[in-house]
């Protein structure tokens, strides 16, 4: 594990020094040293594969989730577009079809 800072752009822990700046070789982000110093800690919100998700990526459930408070099941491999992401346990807000408005972990979602 590398003591570079990881990237602001998508969250990549791969980053490398280059000279008086850092480089991120999966987006080819490139930021000045300096500018570690002064930004703030950005959570970046992955899926269950690690990939980082971004507010209006489309997500698919890769496990059956149950409702609660209800007996309806959002089934493995619904898809869901347009996810928001949110502050919190549950870090995705979302509009299933036949389901409604619902939050979700995104522990349990994968990137399509």
């Amino acid at each position: 594990m590398s003591s570079f800072p990881a990237c602001p752009e998508c969250g990549s822990e791969y980053t490398y020094d280059d000279g008086i700046q850092y480089v991120c070789p999966e987006c080819g982000h490139e930021w000045s040293k300096d500018a570690v110093a002064t930004t703030e800690a950005v959570k970046v919100i992955k899926d269950a594969n690690g990939n980082p998700l971004a507010d209006g990526d489309t997500v698919s459930v890769i496990k059956d989730l149950k409702i609660k408070g209800s007996s309806s099941v959002v089934k493995v491999g619904t898809k869901v577009k347009n996810i928001r992401l949110v502050e919190g346990d549950h870090d995705i807000d979302c509009k299933i079809d036949g389901v409604g408005a619902m939050k979700l972990k995104s522990e349990f979602v994968k990137k399509v």
